[in-house]
C-alpha cells in the first residue's frame, strides 16, 4: 500500500520544496522593498500580494493558465523561444505551489523586517555598509525567525495545494499527481484504505510543521 503512495509523496515534497524556495526569494525581496520605501500604489501592491490567500484556487489556476498557458502572456514566449511549456508538467505544479505559498512568506517577512530597529540599520549605514550588506548582515539575521516561520507555513500550504495545481498541471499519475490530487483520485475510485493512508501522511507532516512553527515564533523567555 505504501508503495502506491510513494510516487505522489515524493513528487509533493519536490514540488512543495521548489515552490517554497521560489516564494521565499520573491517574498523576502518584495517584503524588503515594501518595508523600506513608500511609493504611490504601495497599498494596492500589498493587496495584490495578499490576494492568493483569499481567491478561490480555481481562480488562481485560471490566472496561471492566462499567464503560463501555451497562448498565455509568458507561456507563449517560453514556448516560442525555448520550446518550454508548463502546462500539464510538474514544473507547472511548482508554479502553482509558489503562487499559493507566496503570501505567507511575504506577510511574515514584511512584518519581521519592519520590526527590525531602524537604529541598527542606520548604524551599519553610518559605518559604510551598502544596502545589500545592511540587509544581509543586520536586517535579515534579526528578522530570521519570522522569515523562517512564514517559510514553514508556506511549505505546509504548498504541500496541500489542489485547485490551482489541478488546472495548470492536471492530475496525471506518475507525472503531475501530487498527494492531494492522489487523495481526490482515490476517493473518486472508492479506494478508501489508500485515501486514509495518504490523508494520514500529509496530516502528520503538516502537524509537525505547524508545531515547529509555533515553537519557532514563541517569544524567548
Amino acid at each position: 500500500m505504501f508503495d502506491a503512495i510513494l510516487p505522489p509523496l515524493l513528487l509533493t515534497l519536490k514540488v512543495a520544496t521548489l515552490g517554497t524556495l521560489l516564494a521565499l526569494a520573491a517574498g523576502v525581496g518584495l517584503a524588503r522593498l515594501m518595508s523600506l520605501h513608500a511609493f504611490p500604489g504601495r497599498d494596492l501592491l500589498d493587496a495584490a500580494c495578499t490576494l492568493p490567500l483569499v481567491l478561490p484556487p480555481t481562480v488562481l489556476g485560471y490566472y496561471l493558465i492566462v499567464l503560463l498557458g501555451r497562448r498565455g502572456v509568458l507561456g507563449a514566449w517560453l514556448l516560442e523561444t525555448f520550446g518550454i511549456t508548463l502546462m500539464f508538467t510538474w514544473q507547472g505544479a511548482v508554479a502553482a505551489s509558489a503562487v499559493v505559498a507566496f503570501p505567507l512568506v511575504y506577510k511574515s517577512a514584511r512584518a519581521a523586517l519592519e520590526s527590525v530597529p531602524a537604529n541598527c540599520e542606520n548604524a551599519a549605514r553610518t559605518l559604510g555598509a551598502s544596502e545589500l550588506e545592511v540587509f544581509l548582515r543586520v536586517s535579515l539575521p534579526l528578522a530570521l525567525r519570522g522569515v523562517l516561520a512564514g517559510t514553514m507555513l508556506a511549505f505546509a500550504r504548498a504541500m496541500g495545494e489542489f485547485g490551482a495545481t489541478l488546472m495548470i498541471a492536471g492530475n496525471l499519475p506518475g507525472k503531475t499527481q501530487t498527494l492531494s490530487l492522489a487523495v481526490y483520485s482515490a476517493v473518486q475510485a472508492g479506494q478508501d484504505d489508500r485515501a486514509n493512508l495518504m490523508v494520514l501522511v500529509i496530516s502528520v507532516v503538516c502537524v509537525v510543521i505547524l508545531a515547529a512553527t509555533a515553537k519557532l515564533v514563541k517569544p524567548k523567555t
